[in-house]
């Protein structure tokens, strides 16, 4: 059995070391990434608000042009439930908070400095089919929260000694690979104030998916065809957790629809489901490309009050007289 440590330092980083091979190193530190971009930074130089999830796509593009305070005014009155008409310099109320309707990333910030005190350091787990969609989200929700972010599928491999290596570990020794996931999840479901971007192996067994009830699960449901373009024209790779990667789009789509197949009964067990078309919807894009980053942010955030509300009348009922 292939055993993971994970060791979290004094707020610094944590160590991995595999039975038999090297050990590795990685520095973590917390996602305070700048807002006008820089070195390794997920978040481009372009104003946030027209950020987009891809940077490049195959899919076909008739986006509406709208200027950004209207665009801006559309997402808040959206979230809001209203339906009146603002101009970019008024101010909306979200759960109390006064935010500026023109700047997406300060409702944001506001928003996740509102629900951090609820959450009491609970972790959040994204689930879903793997894409560069899910780490850019779970990036940004990390520094919204001032949470840690973690990639189950990279510490896997780091500990393996390479994406390589691990995609032959898998090939010859399943069991031992499906293993080493569970010791990863086993080690970041003990920690507090994470968001973790989980790969399909967290939701493809049960005890997997019992270590994910130690947080918020979240999915992040993105449409097949739309992570196979990318796939394809960028030439990304999968984690090694899902064997072969490259080939026509026909083929790439057939192999995104078998492990979504798979991990599908998973997907359905998280807490809450956050869809990409349906954030387009509810912000009345005609195209999907036009949802950004923190669109998909504020649904997410959207959706942990509700749970902790939740939770907090469930806590209520549950009290005696």
């Amino acid at each position: 059995m292939a055993m993971v440590d994970i060791i979290q330092g004094a707020g610094a980083g944590l160590r991995l070391g595999v039975c038999g091979c090297r050990k590795i190193e990685a520095v973590v530190s917390p996602f305070r990434y700048k807002s006008g971009g820089g070195r390794g930074s997920f978040i481009s130089r372009r104003s946030s608000r027209c950020r987009r999830l891809q940077t490049h796509t195959a899919l076909p593009t008739s986006i509406l042009r709208l200027s950004s305070s209207s665009i801006a005014n559309r997402k808040a009155r959206a979230l809001l439930n209203d339906d009146t008409t603002a101009s970019s310099d008024v101010e909306f109320k979200m759960m109390g908070v006064a935010v500026e309707a023109s700047d997406p990333s300060l409702i944001l910030k506001k928003m996740a400095a509102q629900i951090s005190p609820e959450l009491k350091g609970t972790s959040v787990f994204l689930v879903g089919i793997n894409s560069s969609i899910k780490p850019n989200l779970g990036k940004l929700l990390a520094e919204a929260l001032r949470y840690y972010f973690f990639d189950s599928d990279e510490l896997v491999e780091e500990a393996a000694g390479g994406k390589s290596t691990a995609r032959l570990l898998m090939e010859r020794d399943e069991k031992g690979f499906r293993e080493s996931e569970t010791e990863v999840l086993k080690q970041l479901s003990s920690m507090g104030r994470l968001v973790v971007c989980a790969g399909n192996g967290a939701v493809q067994s049960a005890a997997n998916l019992a270590l994910l009830r130690h947080g918020i699960s979240v999915w992040i449901d993105v449409p097949l065809d739309m992570v196979a373009r990318e796939i394809v024209q960028d030439n990304n790779q999968l984690p090694a957790s899902e064997s072969a990667t490259s080939g026509s789009y026909p083929e790439v789509f057939t192999q995104l629809t078998t492990v979504y197949e798979k991990s599908q009964s998973g997907y359905t067990a998280a807490d809450s489901i956050v869809s990409l078309p349906k954030v387009a919807s509810k912000l009345g894009y005609e195209d999907l490309v036009e949802v950004t980053v923190e669109d998909m942010a504020l649904e997410v955030l959207n959706e942990l009050q509700r749970l902790t509300r939740v939770k907090k009348m469930m806590e209520a009922a549950a009290r005696p007289f």
